[in-house]
């Protein structure tokens, strides 16, 4: 039995040992993800695609995460049977690996071309909202979540020359976030990692007149009280409460993947954001709009969205 008086010499050694193989595991786990990706750079972006899409879906169901997925699609589908929540759970993996090896791919994916006729893997609705916005020099925030290859909405901002500043979380796994965020920076402009300090840099974005995009469908473990799919859950009040202080209009906008490796951006007109008695925006109900706008996309498209994440209060 471990003496009381080496325990405090022993518990340093502990805990560097532990962040060590912490590290470890990082790193290897990167190594086996990158070279996945120098796998598929092998093959044609369509090959390598469906290709990916295939091995994530046999892949997939042996994660935790599957059986989190699994949960969370029967407490928002109760009236869907196993076998539709399986094939959900099974698409939502085809769409995950289809996004990861997009990054491989993105400078040949994103073919769109503002004011052209060609037809080719990317379009756009409501590419006049886009033109719009760059011409006002007032700030306003663009709200999406994650679904289909969301990764392309700022790419096509930027095709209009329309600065976004991007929110995005970064996987907790470092070498992976210091590959996303070198490509994703590449092709989209200015990120801002989500962390503390971030609202403050959002907020000065948006003092200068510019424009913010931020994803807003993950749990807020300290967010306001809302629901989803009728579920309860805590969500963040970041783009309500920033709405609130600069009143800027606020604007959804959702990528929806095709047959094909095709794409559809859909960029919406902003939203009547729901007042007070007192003429002020409701922080709340401005959050559970954005949530009920967000559960319309995953309805109409449920194998496209991240059913893995833990969103709700569920045991």
């Amino acid at each position: 039995m471990m003496s009381k008086g080496r325990a405090p010499f022993l518990r340093p050694l502990v805990a560097r040992t532990l962040r060590f193989l912490k590290q470890a595991e990082y790193w290897l786990t990167a190594q086996a993800a990158m070279a996945a990706l120098w796998l598929l750079r092998l093959l044609p972006p369509d090959r390598a695609l469906d290709f990916a899409d295939r091995v994530a879906r046999r892949i997939g169901p042996w994660f935790g995460r599957h059986r989190v997925a699994l949960d969370n699609l029967r407490n928002a589908y109760p009236e869907k049977s196993e076998e539709e929540i399986q094939a959900i759970a099974s698409d939502m993996w085809g769409n995950m690996a289809r996004l990861a090896g997009e990054y491989v791919f993105l400078d040949q994916l994103f073919d769109f071309e503002p004011n052209s006729d060609k037809t080719g893997r990317v379009e756009v609705i409501g590419e006049e909202i886009f033109v719009r916005v760059r011409a006002s020099d007032r700030p306003h925030i663009f709200f999406t979540a994650h679904t289909g290859n969301f990764e392309l909405l700022p790419v096509a901002a930027a095709s209009y020359e329309l600065p976004v500043t991007a929110l995005f979380r970064a996987p907790n796994n470092p070498y992976i976030a210091k590959y996303i965020f070198s490509t994703r920076a590449d092709a989209m402009g200015e990120l801002i990692a989500s962390r503390a300090g971030a609202a403050f840099g959002l907020a000065r974005i948006l003092e200068r007149g510019g424009n913010i995009g931020v994803l807003v469908d993950q749990k807020f473990q300290k967010g306001v009280p809302t629901t989803f799919f009728g579920l309860p859950c805590n969500t963040s009040p970041l783009v309500a409460k920033l709405a609130r202080q600069y009143e800027c209009d606020v604007y959804p906008a959702r990528s929806v993947r095709l047959p094909g490796n095709r794409y559809r951006l859909e960029i919406f007109d902003k939203l009547e954001l729901p007042r007070t008695e007192r003429g002020t925006l409701d922080v709340q109900a401005t959050s559970q709009l954005l949530n009920d706008t967000v559960e319309g996309w995953v309805r109409e498209h449920p194998g496209q969205w991240m059913w893995f994440h833990k969103r709700w209060k569920t045991s």
